[in-house]
């Protein structure tokens, strides 16, 4: 149950961080870098890491 929820939120913190390449929306970059570490902790307790991986690829592009 975790994994999915780690999941879920490396696909938001992904798409959050794509929309905030637009110009303007910079400043949200720093609400994604916050949330993918969250994501990276709360993943790091599962068994599987595909919600890890998502996290920190949503790292990776900011």
């Amino acid at each position: 149950m975790i994994n999915f929820i780690t999941r879920a939120w490396g696909i938001v913190v992904l798409l959050l961080a794509l929309i905030c390449l637009f110009p303007m929306l910079g400043w949200g970059n720093w609400f994604v870098i916050v949330l993918a570490i969250i994501g990276i902790i709360i993943s790091a307790f599962t068994e599987k890491r595909g919600g890890m991986t998502l996290n920190i690829v949503a790292l990776y592009k900011v």
